[in-house]
């Protein structure tokens, strides 16, 4: 099998944002275990920002806000990151890491795209793991992921994964918060991932992370619409990537695959790139997108919002503001709202369009 596993900031540090090494050698210790399965893997690991902060005389608690900062930060923290997984890797059998920075343009621009799952696919080739993280040193702050759970669903899009593994702080996705409920349960199994579970996801559980339960929940979003298995689990748990992968009972939260998966193209459009504005459509436009996969005529627009260009990604709302599709929009924002010429006119063709659930 093919495994994307994905390592969070609070897993793998202490408070203070300090490198866990007992923790980093768990970790270790488990993807050596999938590759003497048989099994290729690539890991997603956050942490680069959290192990930079000691060694620039900075604490989690001292974080500093500012983005030139904290890509100086990551920078540092990225060597020493590297440098742990390496050595602790090296351990089994000499088992070697491979450091792949990805930015949202390797998934936005084709021949990027295309290039880093060149890379990918080489290391495993090569029987390399490859270590995967955004690259903070130089992303710009206003084009950037800010949590690597989506860059991992998209990593095992990318490579063609059957399972994503999110390794986190806490057992699953739980029915409330179990640290404010003590009658929260855990959620072993979900079909699909609705509005409701999102809410139920919260938002993030550490000073020294980005991401969340939420953000967990988000990727396995993308990841079933790719038709990848997710399991969202305890990092400590003994075993947990052989559980994993076996399907073992009790493991954490399995989001299953969607039978229908959507293309990559379609997986980048709905998932991999933010949205420059908002079209609102009226009942028989919503119709016609969800019931008969249809193209977004200009008739049905109700309301624009944004200044996007043609080209540019767009979501399309339905009359009560409930996200229904997004899509590439063939028509600007201002032309939108100009005087519509004579005939029908596309604003989203269905090949550029995906119906997102409700």
């Amino acid at each position: 099998m093919r495994v994307v596993v994905k390592v969070g900031t609070s897993s793998i540090t202490d408070a203070d944002g300090q490198i866990d090494r007992g923790a980093v050698s768990k970790v270790c210790d488990d993807l050596a275990g999938l590759r003497a399965a048989g099994h290729s893997v690539v890991l997603v690991t956050s942490g680069a920002i959290a192990a930079g902060l000691p060694a620039l005389a900075m604490t989690a608690r001292q974080r500093p806000k500012d983005a030139r900062t904290l890509q100086a930060v990551s920078a540092v923290g990225q060597v020493r990151l590297m440098q742990v997984y390496n050595e602790l890797l090296a351990h089994h059998g000499g088992l070697i890491g491979g450091q792949v920075l990805l930015a949202p343009h390797d998934f936005m621009v084709r021949q990027q795209y295309l290039h880093a799952r060149s890379t990918l696919e080489r290391l495993l080739e090569l029987s390399v793991i490859p270590i995967v993280n955004e690259n903070d040193a130089v992303a710009d702050d206003e084009i950037r992921f800010g949590d690597n759970d989506r860059i991992a669903a998209l990593v095992a899009q990318l490579i063609g994964a059957e399972l994503l593994v999110l390794l986190t702080d806490a057992a699953g996705v739980f029915t409330a918060d179990p640290r404010l409920d003590a009658d929260a349960s855990l959620i072993s199994d979900i079909v699909e991932v609705d509005h409701e579970l999102e809410a139920v996801a919260g938002g993030s559980g550490s000073n020294r992370g980005s991401g969340g339960m939420a953000t967990k929940v988000a990727a396995a979003k993308i990841a079933a619409w790719s038709g990848v298995r997710t399991v969202i689990a305890a990092a400590d748990r003994p075993g947990v990537l052989l559980d994993a992968v076996s399907g073992a009972p009790g493991v954490g939260t399995v989001v299953r695959a969607r039978d229908h998966r959507l293309s990559a193209r379609k997986v980048w459009i709905a998932f991999a790139v933010g949205s420059a504005g908002r079209v609102h459509v009226d009942d028989g436009a919503r119709r016609a997108l969800v019931e008969r996969g249809s193209s977004l005529l200009r008739a049905g627009i109700t309301k624009v919002e944004g200044d996007f260009d043609d080209g540019e990604p767009v979501e399309v709302l339905d009359g009560d503001g409930q996200l229904v599709a997004k899509g590439l929009a063939r028509v600007a924002a201002d032309e939108l709202r100009s005087p519509p010429p004579e005939g029908p006119s596309v604003v989203i063709h269905r090949d550029d369009l995906v119906v997102l659930p409700s």
